[in-house]
């Protein structure tokens, strides 16, 4: 009867904790609305730096063509293919342009992961856009080494436990399809729920680097993996259901947006309308999840963010 009790308190203890942390974590993500709003302003400016000129360079590359009709119900490959020499031309702008896009978007994001942590830490009060723009600039460094680290270890997970099982069924001469198959669903299980500890651990060593005046980035990410373990039981399922539900607002959106075909000028500026409130919605529950993050690290420790040490 101890043993139940005890186990019936730690359940109901863990049960509140992730329940205080997703309500402090919606809370947290709409007071600082306006950092969102920042992020976004920047998604946009950064996205439109390749999409008009790529945009110019088909609009060259058709001429005055009626080959964009074709294009209207997707992808056509005859219709490309007459692009003739100006073909290659485009598809390597494309990549660059999306090389780039990828890039400053990676380094974009770890700046303004600084000033979201910072912003939604306990002892935050009002928003404050030079405050916001000071926390990611100070925070950048530590958070870059941070999320480069945590990225190679998922690139490491990745080749692990899903490329070379994968591999190894696949080459050998006694192997089957359902072998492989099988294969490949407990690979990506695994990576999956192992995925859920990387990413705990990547916050809570954000969520502590903020509340220290020092960049310590490698002892953050120490204590990304003892407080992740530690805590296992509590922190685990708040991550999970941080991800359904931001999985589930993607294929929401997937689903929106393939179905919606503009003809025309207004249907095409509703569709841009739409497709931005969406994506701003979708930087908001990235806030809500590093604010729920961070509640739990203050309520596992109990931590005073206005003394950070």
């Amino acid at each position: 009867n101890l043993f139940l009790d005890l186990l019936k308190y730690q359940i109901d203890k863990s049960f509140m904790k992730i329940l205080i942390s997703l309500k402090t974590g919606v809370s947290g993500s709409a007071k600082i609305w306006k950092g969102v709003l920042i992020i976004w302003l920047c998604s946009l400016l950064l996205v439109g730096m390749v999409a008009i000129p790529m945009k110019g360079a088909l609009k060259s590359g058709f001429g005055n063509s009626m080959i964009t009709e074709k294009l209207k119900e997707g992808i056509n490959v005859e219709a490309l293919a007459d692009l003739g020499t100006n073909l290659r031309s485009v598809i390597s702008y494309f990549s660059k342009g999306l090389f780039m896009v990828l890039l400053i978007g990676f380094l974009m994001n770890t700046f303004f992961s600084g000033g979201l942590f910072d912003s939604l830490k306990g002892s935050a009060g009002k928003f404050s856009a030079a405050e916001f723009f000071r926390s990611s600039a100070k925070n950048f460094w530590p958070f870059f080494v941070i999320s480069l680290i945590m990225s190679l270890i998922i690139i490491a997970l990745v080749i692990l436990v899903f490329v070379i099982p994968v591999s190894i069924i696949g080459q050998a001469k006694v192997s089957s399809e359902g072998a492989i198959f099988k294969t490949g669903i407990i690979s990506t299980s695994l990576f999956l729920l192992s995925l859920v500890v990387l990413l705990l651990v990547a916050d809570y060593a954000r969520a502590w680097q903020v509340v220290n005046l020092k960049n310590k980035c490698f002892r953050a990410i120490g204590f990304g993996f003892s407080q992740t373990f530690r805590t296992f039981f509590s922190s685990y399922p708040l991550m999970i259901v941080l991800l359904i539900v931001q999985f589930l607002f993607g294929w929401f959106v997937l689903s929106i947006l393939s179905g919606i075909k503009p003809a025309t000028g207004a249907g095409v500026l509703m569709f841009f309308i739409l497709s931005q409130l969406l994506f701003f919605i979708k930087i908001l529950l990235k806030a809500w999840r590093y604010g729920s993050v961070t509640k739990m690290m203050e309520l596992n420790f109990q931590i005073d963010v206005r003394s950070p040490r």
